[in-house]
């Protein structure tokens, strides 16, 4: 059958924004790649990284072992080939989202009492359970540390919201009410999330 037909994987061409982002496909084609400061220089600091130290080294073995002889069954070799295609991947799709980045400083709200990206609040789910989340870029969604992107559901119903307001959340068990306790951007830039 023509390869036109099927999807192979593994090869080459894959493209990796189909395997590195789930929400990668929540963005329409025009649309930015919003980032706080501190996801930008870490997404570019690991593109640097790979470029400049991981990538030269995986050569410099994948020249060693094929000097070595038969690369059929060279286990340096395969592994080193197969490695370089990974972090040509990893360089592809770090470089196209950083091409896209739009970064959005959290410190320009600091004092403002409206929900924006960037912004750390504080809510009350249905009057009694107290939550934190943090809403940055989608390559900087942290589950672990209650970061939430910008695209979630979540963070589409609190946006623009203020201290006080209440909004309802669908959710699998149906709709939770959200009360706005407190928003601060002075988060950003610290040491905390």
């Amino acid at each position: 059958m023509s390869k036109a037909f099927v999807k192979e994987s593994g090869g080459d061409d894959d493209d990796p924004d189909d395997h590195e982002s789930g929400e990668l496909s929540v963005l329409p084609d025009s649309s930015k790649n919003y980032m706080t400061p501190a996801g930008y220089l870490a997404m570019k600091d690991e593109l640097l990284s790979l470029l400049n130290t991981e990538r030269p080294e995986v050569v410099r073995v994948v020249s060693w072992a094929a000097s070595n002889g038969d690369r059929s069954e060279n286990g340096d070799y395969l592994y080193g080939k197969r490695r370089l295609r990974e972090i040509d991947r990893r360089i592809r799709y770090l470089s196209k989202r950083l091409d896209r980045a739009e970064v959005v400083d959290p410190g320009l709200h600091i004092g403002n009492d409206q929900v924006f990206f960037g912004a750390r609040i504080e809510f009350l789910r249905n009057r009694s359970l107290r939550e934190e989340i943090t809403i940055v870029g989608i390559d900087e969604v942290d589950p672990g540390r209650r970061r939430v992107s910008w695209v979630s559901p979540i963070a589409r119903t609190v946006i623009k919201s203020r201290v006080g307001d209440i909004v309802s959340l669908r959710t699998p068990r149906g709709l939770d009410e959200l009360e706005i306790v407190s928003v601060d951007y002075t988060w950003f830039g610290s040491d905390r999330p």
